[in-house]
């Protein structure tokens, strides 16, 4: 049990960027299978157009190539909109 608490400790305390590299990294950089490559604004846009609700839908259930809940198995549905929100946004 304190592994499991500590565990959620990390987790808890990762920032998005963190988060995005440990789970989102692996596919969304490269755009591996026809994922949408992290702040590429016009690959998110038909995706997000669909809205939060849908992609929230696709990252649960999964999508494609996808497992469900991508590869973050201790994300909440803040941390997934959150994620959503970085990669879809334009790189500062």
């Amino acid at each position: 049990m304190g592994l499991a608490v500590s565990f959620s400790t990390v987790a808890v305390s990762e920032t998005v960027e963190e988060k995005y590299q440990r789970a989102c990294m692996v596919c969304h950089a490269a755009g591996v299978a026809n994922a949408p490559k992290v702040h590429d604004t016009e690959a998110w846009k038909p995706r997000l157009d669909k809205g939060m609700d849908a992609l929230l839908g696709s990252i649960k259930n999964g999508l494609n190539a996808m497992p469900p809940g991508g590869m973050c198995a201790d994300c909440s549905d803040d941390d997934y909109k959150a994620l959503i929100k970085y990669m879809s946004s334009p790189k500062e």
